[in-house]
């Protein structure tokens, strides 16, 4: 039998340190040492520290892997001033981040949003904190992270569902090093130059970590221990526009038709030509709070035999956001609102004077949020490493992969009235609100209610909510990998293995209500404030021309409100809603989104996969890289709650009423507060799919130096988790019918009540199909000190998920239950706002009602499209530390990249916006570090690029927008004391970079948004 003899890729991985396969290669004979030791003199090892040594490491990690791929080592993590992994990872050719207050959160790769960007951590999949597949970066310290891989070409090994990339994270092993005991200890203090900018903001933060790795017993047992804290204020002062959902005709210019739409599923006779775009509002707050985050890891290695390794590793990080946003709200009222000199720029209202109306609800509401997320993410694992015969290995591992979230949305919205110490306060309905947009700056603005909004006898609290979004992912995996080693002239060894993953997804919504956001409620009366309660907050900077404001304590304000206890939130169907059969019988609020949108995801997969290891010689020309296939067979399901009801004649009334139909499912469904539904029943749909992916990575060698590499594949990534959910509803809408007092006429809001309905989740979603191919041209220095590379790739995506809207849809011809007409009550018109309804009753004291016929409206729900499209680019990458250079200039360098992607894909997202862009393209990505380094001495300053990007700002709702282009710039300087000690100075975000962006185009103003810049100082000490 022929032994195992390790090829020219392993032994270069062996020199630097850095070896990706998990199976040892300790038991080797002497003729195979002899081999090593011959091949391991030519491979030249330069000795350099900090910066450079990084580097080095991180090109010696992509030179010498067998898929396209880029690298980040060790060294060049924990010394950069990254906050996160999220932040570690922009630095790469072709990957950008989307920047959350103010960092890196989640990151696009070749032009893919987070969706389709695939996760490990120590080879193991992870879930996300995000409730869908899309990881939060920003949850990994980068203090606890010893390497990391982007896969941009993917082998039968790798774990499926990566169709931009997979990204590679590895935790420390304490067997790898050399050194027997190591300890290093990084203390920061930071600051945030905007934060005194914002009420009650913090200043200051600060980032800790500790971390050991020992080696005990003869080497044969390693511990590993970690941990790293970040406390750092959240700061930012922003305006955020609304989207343009309305059109009407503001201007009156006859042959006006801008407003056409050609693509448009609605026939142009429906259309209003002649109309303009007005947007739903805009909001300019102030945001502060603090993050918190802790970050935890440990391994214990033992290793008994030189063949046999047994690992267990654990990663746990804690993010917690406490944040609030104060300033105003200010809902223009949409069409019916009086507008008065408009500024129109392409169609679009982008200014004017908007004065309430007696059918509009124009108002400024005055915005005291505060909001609370808890994250947390686990990842745990034992790893069995056995290397049983010279030629064969095995590996075996089982993972288990958890991530929670609680966020809750809490708000406090106060409106201006006539007189807030009356005895029955009244909303001040004299509202006008003029502004002028100015692109990606700040707009002019003014209200005739300004000097109102800090006057305790004018404004009151009308409005409390809260939201609260539970979600909770965990997946339990299984895998074997097997290597067999073979000595021929084209294959150096076969591969091959499976795994098993089973994947629970939970969301839970529940909800609170108290009081009106439109005006003020006599049923639920708004809060007087007082002194104790508000202080006025002015505005600074750039926006201080902006209005002052009234900023509440939320918790005194809540304890005047409700003395006898804060009411908690609930997952409750609400006492009104018409399935409730325990309710009051004067109830009107239902919140039955509260329970239809809660519910659980399952997912599980079987994997297999055959490889095999390429390693020969054609003309000459050595080629080495892998073939292989990898086969899923996947399985998707979600809970769900489907309408099991029918309609009956009520014999009172002789009209159609719904009820229960228990011949059809239904059951008595309890909620939280004991509210009886027995409109659903329970139901589980599942989805079940096999795929086979092959893949082939060859690289070339031209030179010593130079190599060229080429790949294709076929990918999937599946649909995010949270859409798999089964949340089908219809709705029929709420017709009013009120009678004047004095002529006794029923005035009906609407003839007909429009049956509509969504389905923008669906259990049988198909992943997201790819076919795609790699080239890259990598040539390395001489004196290994850089190296530039060429790659170009061309993705050919089969289609996409889309919510589309199909308008009439025949709802009783596909299923759904829904009446022919309903039946209204009457009442009176109101005297004044506010005013509790007043039932009309017959000469018997009967509710007077009238009939009103249903009509087929609109149905939206989630598809897989037909129409996918290619994304193609290109990407340079350019690395030289300049050691030819004479005395203390041989330790300048520079690290860049740049990458330019296109897609032919166009995607409308709807809401009143149009996106050309696939979300999370870029065309142009750049980065830029340089660097000198100089007897303990460094310095660097980093630049990242990108320009306009598809994304999602959050407002109301989330909004998908057009974001404008960025340029972040880092600082860092840092100097070695000793051997022990260094100091350290940074810079993040050094020019306070904003976030801007817009919706259709740059007159329509999405956000403009302004995080400070965070200044850093500290100290590092090895042992």
């Amino acid at each position: 039998m022929k032994t195992f003899k390790p090829s020219a890729i392993t032994l270069a991985l062996l020199t630097s340190g850095l070896v990706f396969t998990s199976y040892p290669l300790l038991a080797q004979d002497s003729a195979q040492n002899s081999d090593q030791g011959k091949q391991e003199e030519a491979i030249e090892r330069i000795e350099v520290r900090g910066f450079s040594s990084s580097l080095i490491q991180s090109l010696n990690q992509k030179r010498f892997g067998d898929t396209v791929s880029e690298q980040l080592s060790a060294d060049d993590l924990g010394g950069l001033p990254d906050v996160s992994m999220a932040d570690a990872l922009t630095r790469l050719p072709g990957i950008s981040a989307v920047r959350t207050g103010g960092q890196a959160a989640e990151i696009n790769i070749r032009g893919l949003s987070g969706d389709f960007v695939f996760s490990t951590l120590n080879g193991r999949e992870q879930v996300s904190t995000s409730g869908s597949r899309s990881i939060e970066f920003d949850q990994y310290p980068s203090e606890l992270i010893n390497s990391a891989a982007v896969y941009k070409s993917p082998k039968a090994s790798l774990i499926e569902g990566g169709v931009a990339g997979t990204v590679e994270l590895q935790t420390a092993s304490a067997l790898a090093k050399d050194d027997k005991h190591t300890f290093n200890a990084n203390v920061r203090g930071m600051f945030n130059d905007r934060a005194n900018e914002v009420a009650d903001a913090e200043e200051f933060g600060h980032r800790l970590s500790f971390s050991y790795q020992g080696k005990f017993l003869d080497d044969t047992l390693g511990v590993s221990l970690g941990y790293a804290r970040l406390y750092q204020p959240s700061v930012s002062t922003q305006f955020i526009g609304f989207a343009y959902n309305a059109e009407v005709d503001v201007d009156g210019l006859a042959g006006d038709e801008e407003n056409y739409n050609p693509n448009s599923d609605v026939p142009r006779e429906d259309q209003c030509l002649e109309c303009e775009l007005i947007s739903e509002g805009f909001e300019m707050q102030h945001k502060g709070g603090e993050e918190t985050r802790n970050g935890y890891v440990a391994a214990i290695e033992w290793a008994p035999l030189d063949n046999f390794t047994l690992k267990a590793d654990a990663f746990v990080s804690k993010f917690d956001s406490e944040a609030f946003a104060r300033g105003f709200r200010v809902k223009l009222g949409g069409v019916n609102t009086e507008i008065y000199n408009p500024v129109v720029v392409n169609n679009s209202v982008v200014g004017g004077t908007f004065v309430r109306s007696d059918s509009s609800e124009t108002r400024i509401e005055l915005v005291n949020d505060d909001n609370q997320d808890f994250d947390k993410v686990e990842s745990y694992g034992i790893n069995a490493d056995w290397q049983i015969t010279d030629n064969f290995a095995a590996q075996f591992d089982i993972a288990l992969s958890k991530a929670n979230s609680n966020f809750r949305n809490g708000l406090l919205w106060s409106l201006v009235g006539d007189d807030a110490t009356a005895a029955s306060p009244r909303f001040d309905e004299n509202i006008q609100i003029s502004y002028l947009l100015n692109g990606m700056d700040l707009p002019d603005l003014q209200f005739n209610q300004a000097d109102a909004f800090t006057d305790l006898d004018r404004v009151m609290v009308s409005k409390y909510g809260i939201y609260p979004y539970v979600n909770s992912d965990e997946l339990d995996a299984y895998r074997a990998d097997f290597q067999y080693f073979i000595d021929t002239d084209f294959i150096s060894s076969i591969e091959f293995g499976g795994r098993y993953s089973d994947r629970t997804y939970s969301n839970d919504r529940s909800v609170f209500e108290y009081g009106n956001d439109q005006a003020f409620s006599s049923s639920q009366p708004p809060l007087r404030l007082t002194d104790d309660l508000a202080e006025m907050v002015n505005w600074q900077g750039d926006f201080a021309y902006f209005p002052n404001y009234l900023s509440i304590d939320l918790g005194k304000a809540l304890q005047a409100w409700f003395p006898s206890g804060i009411p908690q939130p609930a997952q409750t169907w609400g006492a009104g809603d018409p399935g409730v059969i325990n309710g009051p019988d004067d109830a009107t609020v239902s919140t039955a989104w509260s329970v239809l949108e809660s519910g659980d995801v399952f997912e599980t997969v079987s994997a297999a996969y055959l490889m095999a290891n390429i390693d020969t010689e054609i003309g000459g020309l050595p080629i080495t890289g892998n073939i292989g296939v990898r086969y899923v067979k996947s399985k998707q399901s979600s809970t769900t709650l489907q309408r099991a009801t029918m309609f009956v004649e009520d014999p009172d009334t002789g009209q159609d009423v719904e009820v229960s139909d228990p011949t059809a499912g239904a059951q008595n469904i309890v909620d939280e507060l004991g509210y009886i539904n027995n409109f659903y029943r329970p139901a589980i749909l599942t989805y079940e799919y096999t795929d086979v992916l092959p893949s082939i990575n060859l690289n070339f060698q031209i030179t010593d130096n130079s190599q060229l590499r080429v790949a294709a594949a076929r990918v999937m990534g599946r649909a995010p988790i949270n859409r798999f959910a089964a949340n089908a509803s219809t709705n029929v809408e709420l017709i009013s019918a009120t009678q004047n007092r004095d002529s006794g006429e029923i005035t009906l809001s609407n003839q007909q009540a429009r049956i509509s309905g969504s389905s923008n989740n669906s259990p049988y979603l198909d992943p997201f199909y790819a076919t795609q191919y790699d080239i890259s041209y990598e040539h390395y220095f001489d004196d290994s000190d850089g190296a530039i590379v060429v790659a170009g790739f061309y993705k050919n995506i089969e289609s996409f998920i889309e919510n589309i809207a199909i308008e009439p849809y025949d709802f009783e011809g596909n299923g759904f239950v829904v009446p022919d007409s309903v039946t209204v009550p009457v009442f009176y018109e109101a005297d004044y706002p506010g005013q509790a309804p007043e039932p009309v009753v017959d000469n018997t004291g009967a509710p007077v009602t009238v009939t009103v016929p249903t009509t087929d409206g609109r149905y939206e729900t989630a598809i897989n499209n037909a129409r996918g499209g290619y994304i193609r680019g290109i990407e340079l990458a350019y690395t030289q530390i300049y050691s030819d250079l004479p005395g203390m200039w041989s330790g300048l360098g520079v690290n860049a990249s740049y990458s330019y992607t296109e897609s032919e894909i166009q995607r409308t997202v709807g809401n009143g916006v149009y996106a050309s862009q696939l979300p999370g393209l870029s065309e142009n990505v750049a980065t830029m570090t340089l660097f000198w380094e100089y007897e303990g001495f460094e310095t660097r300053v980093s630049g990242r690029y990108r320009d306009a990007f598809v994304s999602k700002q959050v407002a109301v709702n989330d909004q998908t927008v057009n974001f404008d282009s960025e340029l972040v710039v880092d600082y860092q300087a840092s100097y070695e004391i000793n051997d022990n000690i260094s100091v350290l100075f940074q810079i993040n975000n050094l020019t306070d970079e904003p976030t801007k962006s817009y919706f259709t185009s740059p007159e329509q103003t999405g956000t403009i948004q302004f995080f400070g810049t965070q200044y850093f100082l500290g100290m590092t000490y090895s042992l």
